[in-house]
Order: C-alpha cells, then structure tokens, then sequence
C-alpha cells in the first residue's frame, strides 16, 4: 500500500472465509481507498492491520469495463513507479484526487491515464520546465528539457513531437476533453510516457495491463 503518513509499506492481510469479518475481500481491489490503522514497526517487513475501512467508495471504477482497464493500468504503474516512495503527502493527496475524480467521471475520461502520467512525474521530481519552451525545440527525455539542437544520445523527441508533448502537458483532467486523440495519438503518447519513466526510474519493466489499455477508446 501507499499510504499518506509512511509512504510505501507492505502489510501482510489474513482474509477470513465469513462475509461478516471486519476484512472483506473487496477493501484490497486495485486502487481501492481505505482508512487503516495498525501498529507500524519501522524494521518490520510486513506490517498488520488491526481496522480498515472504506475512505471513499469508488462504484464506477470497479464496475466499468473502460475504467476498471485504465484503473488497472494505472494500479500496476504506481506498483512500480512509488516502489521505493517515502512519505510524500502532496504525491498521496495528488493519486487519491485523481482516483476520485476518474471514478465520479461518466464520460470524457479517455485522455486521463495521459493526464495522470504527465502530472505524476512533477511529484517524482523529473517534471521538464514547459515554459522555457522554444518553437523548434528538442526534448531531452534523460535530462527533461527542451533543448535547441539534438542531444549526444537518442533518447530524446524531435521537434514535431516535443511541440505537441510541451501543448500535451498543459492539459489537465478539466480540459483534456478538448484534445481530440485518437487511438494510435493515444498509444504513442503513452509509449512516450513510459520512455520517460523507464529513463527516470531504475528497472522499470514491462507493464502487462499496457495491451488492454491500448484497445480502449478507438
């Protein structure tokens, strides 16, 4: 779990069998929010739970086939980027606004894994300065800068793309309906997206929730 108070931390949860048990099975779905309490032992391994409950129902994001896709994709993603996450409130309040937001959604959400992705990085400390952003510019995906001439290396965007990556990043869940994607935009932004992470975040492997997210929304 990424919890708001210790960042990271990974508790062992023994489920009982009866559907009236303080544990339910359903609190431990992919994104689910919940209130806990435990007694947190800093050398511990596997911490436990003592109480859980809901903080905020999410009933769309379970039940929805489009969103359950992006809720899945997103679940495995943070699984890797926030593997070695400390206590970062901003970032905590930043993924559970998020989460809420998708969930009370009924339509226009196609864009929001872009959106979610893009906004992420500012919180892992490798968001590129978007204002300082030159007509012609490259884009640096090591360094996360706009540049005037290609890099040394061949990670980095060329003009034409870092343009629209540079209009991409102003969008926010509010406004990203005005973008007009289609799915093949959609994908190569995303393979961009996971460029950049893998780039900034040591192991980042292959993501096998990524094929169905690039099915959605032709």
């Amino acid at each position: 779990m990424f919890t708001r108070q210790y960042g990271r931390l990974s508790f062992a949860v023994q489920l009982p069998r009866s559907p009236h048990a303080k544990l339910k099975k359903q609190y431990f779905q992919p994104l689910t929010l919940l209130n806990i309490e435990a007694d947190i032992r800093q050398q511990a391994n596997l911490q436990k739970i003592s109480e859980v409950s809901l903080l905020s129902p999410l009933p769309s994001l379970l039940s929805e086939p489009s969103k359950l896709a992006i809720g899945l994709f997103v679940s495995e993603f943070l699984h890797y980027a926030l593997r070695d996450e400390q206590q970062n409130e901003p970032l905590f309040d930043y993924v559970r606004s998020s989460i809420e937001w998708l969930d009370s959604r009924e339509h226009d959400y196609a864009n929001f894994h872009l959106v979610f992705l893009m906004h992420l990085s500012r919180f892992l400390g490798f968001y590129p300065n978007i204002e300082v952003y030159c007509e012609g510019d490259f884009f640096d995906l090591r360094a996360a800068v706009f540049c005037p001439s290609a890099p040394v290396h061949r990670d980095f965007l060329m003009p034409q793309e870092a343009a629209r990556i540079q209009l991409l990043m102003r969008m926010d869940f509010v406004s990203m309906h005005l973008f007009r994607l289609s799915r093949a935009d959609r994908n190569r932004i995303l393979e961009l997206l996971i460029l950049y992470y893998r780039l900034h975040i040591p192991q980042f492997p292959e993501l096998r929730s990524l094929s169905v997210l690039q099915e959605l929304f032709q």
